[in-house]
């Protein structure tokens, strides 16, 4: 194409709309495409390379190269110069592409007589689908504007394989959303669930990708553009007054209102864009930048502007949420990531939760266990690839998706889905059991809870208590600071719905992976590590203030158990104790009536809290082992990083030592002692717990009945018995010897 030529620009987009029009079998209009570049550009050469796994692309049309080498020449991701396009993202331009470094030579093609290369991703918002490439015999680096027009032509090619434009006998390309598709991801929330898919945010699909009068498509874009930053405004003004909120949409708003951004989507209409286009062009560049920045500063202000490209083009398409379509019956929700609000605005209608994003501790997880709806996180791409009514199979408990799956996958899934009700039926035999082991030990199992929707659980799970309620997630799902008066009569109805059954309520848990809306982000190189819990409280003691004098004023004389986060050294909990014993005071002194019966604990998430004076351990009235984070710490494995969190194993001879330690000094000063966290809902695990003398364990409602009914099948006696011939032997883990010992005596 000649430089500045706008008119040669506009006639290639024409002419591939064109194209896409014809009734033509994908391979034809892959071979014309060729055709109509090389000829638009005066190159010798235009050929479209498409990935046909994850790891491998082939010629699929050429003009210019062996006509018998497409669907025959192949490479893999990183080979040659059309695999470092492919793998980089992006485009390399060289007038002697033999001398380029990992220059790979395909004899078959007949290309060693063309020395200028130009290559350039084709990808559609962050998905890989291909390179497309011009070569000429003239060495030469292709001008700005030749890159360009390659780059709207791949950006054309991208939008057509979405819309089916390369399917056909010997096409490319199969069908789009219609094979199945198998996802590996991390474990978010544990359980399994069947249904259809239903897309949090509806694909926006683009159409129209040429704009046959610019001015035209130039005044949508700015009116669009305008709406915008008006719908932004007002998230600006209803924020007003919560500075923190204020700064963070700021930011927004000034992407909205960025004149480069607008001028660039400008710029891409004059050349023969529609307006979509122009928006969907500078998102999916926006999109790869962001897999290539590791800055997490940077990735969230790229995340900012892919959000704002998807409003736009919800304006400007009249695509929005609300596209007439109907909630299925079993919903599976898809989604990038979601908020707590919106999660819980959709509530237990959902039978499971895919998100492309997220991790173990984000807040949709919180409210997916609180809940108790399966959830699977990093399941890259699948809201481009699925669509609202697809099949959709969901494994917590593995880390698995199953999108559009075949019969002997749903056979199988199914048979699994009824194991696990007939177990649950047997479960419910137990309910109103105590928990006593073969050997006559009483464990007590406990809830974890952290919304109203929870309390149904604590009679129908057999629950004994709530061992931990998590009070972090009422602030979460607000956009601004919950009112006093507010916790207090939500504390009141939880104690009400206990039916003076023991409730403790840890306080205020916030910053590491659940940062307030309303809260100013603080960028810490390590979160888990930083100011968080605790930490927060006692240097915004307002909060903490705020919260002790609702959770004293929803308890109106009864028993009241409250318990601090992420304690690390004695000096904290004597703080947060006279935080308690001021509000105390202030509450008689104001005529309020105070708990007949106030605990005060600590949970012990850091090893060193439990090296800690014995003045401590006499002080503390109950100490609850945090076991997701005590074991990260202990270990060094961030369980947020899916590469290390599995590789401990929770029953390791290091790590139970270090929990009998705690076990002795709490026997040794009369202290109450619990575990929770997911090892205590997991019934081998448990049952180690139990038999090193932690007799009191919390966990989720669906895990107490299978925990119960291992306990009460075996001696927790016995079960030492084999942990202490373990760790004797020299073993890395117990739980090899435990298990030998469960199949030898059943």
């Amino acid at each position: 194409m000649a430089p500045n030529s706008e008119s040669e620009s506009r006639k290639l987009l024409g002419r591939l709309r064109d194209t896409m029009a014809e009734d033509a079998a994908g391979q034809a209009r892959l071979d014309k495409i060729t055709y109509l570049t090389a000829d638009s550009m005066k190159t010798e050469v235009c050929s479209i390379y498409l990935f046909r796994d994850p790891e491998t692309l082939e010629l699929c049309a050429t003009q210019g190269l062996k006509e018998e080498a497409v669907h025959h020449t192949r490479m893999k991701m990183g080979e040659g110069l059309v695999g470092r396009v492919a793998r980089s993202g992006k485009m390399i331009n060289t007038a002697d592409a033999p001398s380029e470094r990992g220059f790979r030579y395909m004899p078959e093609t007949g290309e060693e007589i063309y020395s200028s290369f130009l290559g350039v991703p084709i990808q559609r918002l962050g998905e890989k689908l291909g390179v497309l490439v011009v070569q000429s015999k003239t060495r030469r680096l292709f001008s700005e504007d030749e890159v360009y027009a390659l780059e709207v032509v791949a950006m054309v090619l991208a939008e057509m394989a979405e819309l089916g434009a390369f399917v056909g006998e010997g096409a490319a390309l199969k069908q789009r959303h219609t094979q199945a598709v198998l996802f590996r991801c991390g474990t978010g929330q544990e359980g399994t669930a069947m249904g259809q898919a239903w897309l949090h945010e509806p694909r926006v699909v683009v159409t129209n990708l040429v704009g046959d009068d610019p001015d035209t498509e130039r005044t949508r874009l700015q009116e669009s553009v305008g709406k915008l930053r008006i719908s932004v405004d007002e998230m600006v003004s209803r924020a007003v007054g919560d500075q923190d909120q204020v700064e963070v949409l700021e930011a927004y708003r000034m992407f909205a209102n960025s004149k480069g951004w607008l001028k660039r989507m400008e710029e891409d209409i004059d050349r023969g864009l529609s307006a979509e286009a122009a928006v969907e062009k500078e998102q999916s560049q926006a999109r790869a930048r962001m897999a290539q920045v590791t800055d997490g500063y940077l990735r969230e202000r790229l995340h900012d502007l892919d959000d704002l490209s998807n409003r736009l083009l919800r304006i400007l398409t009249g695509q929005g949420n609300e596209t007439g379509a109907k909630l299925p019956d079993n919903p599976i929700l898809i989604a990038r990531n979601i908020g707590p609000g919106e999660l819980l605005e959709y509530g237990r209608s959902l039978k499971g939760v895919v998100l492309e994003e997220g991790s173990v501790g984000s807040h949709a997880a919180i409210v997916a266990r609180a809940l108790a709806i399966p959830l699977v996180i990093n399941a890259e791409r699948i809201t481009n690839e699925a669509l609202n009514g697809d099949l959709v199979l969901v494994d917590g408990d593995q880390g698995v998706v199953h999108l559009r799956p075949d019969d002997t996958v749903v056979s199988a899934f199914r048979d699994k889905m009824a194991m696990q009700a007939k177990a649950q039926e047997r479960y419910s035999v137990l309910r109103d059991k105590k928990c006593v082991t073969a050997d006559g030990r009483h464990v007590q199992l406990l809830m974890n809870a952290g919304l109203m929707a929870d309390l149904p659980s604590l009679e129908s799970s057999g629950a004994e208590g709530v061992g931990l309620f998590r009070t972090e997630l009422q602030f979460l799902v607000r956009n601004k600071m919950p009112r006093r008066m507010e916790l207090a009569a939500l504390y009141a109805r939880v104690l009400d719905a206990s039916k003076d059954k023991r409730v403790i309520f840890r306080t205020l848990d916030i910053g590491s992976d659940k940062v307030l809306p309303y809260m100013k982000p603080q960028e810490e190189p390590n979160p888990a590590l930083g100011w968080r819990a605790i930490r927060v409280a006692l240097d915004r003691p307002g909060v903490m203030r705020m919260q002790l004098q609702a959770l004293l004023r929803a308890a109106d004389g009864r028993p009241l158990t409250i318990m601090f986060p992420f304690i690390a050294q004695y000096e904290e909990y004597a703080r947060a104790r006279a935080e308690v014993d001021t509000v105390l005071v202030r509450e008689k002194r104001l005529g309020h009536s105070v708990p007949e019966k106030l605990e005060i604990g600590c949970m012990l998430e850091t090893p060193s809290l439990a090296f800690a004076s014995e003045r401590f351990f006499r002080e503390v009235e109950f100490l609850s082992i945090g076991g997701n984070d005590l074991k990260q710490f202990f270990f060094a494995a961030d369980r947020e990083n899916e590469r290390v969190r599995r590789r401990y194993d929770s029953l390791n001879v290091s790590f139970l030592t270090f929990l009998e330690s705690i076990v002795k000094r709490c026997e040794a000063t009369q202290t109450p002692l619990s575990f929770c966290g997911e090892d205590a809902g997991r019934p081998i695990e448990a049952l180690c717990l139990a038999a090193i003398g932690i007799r009191t364990l919390s966990m989720r409602p669906a895990s107490i009945g299978p925990v119960k009914s291992l306990l009460m099948r075996y001696s927790l006696t016995e079960i030492r018995d084999v942990i202490e011939e373990a760790k004797l032997r020299g073993e890395q883990s117990v739980r090899q010897a435990v298990m030998e010992y469960l199949r030898d005596y059943s």
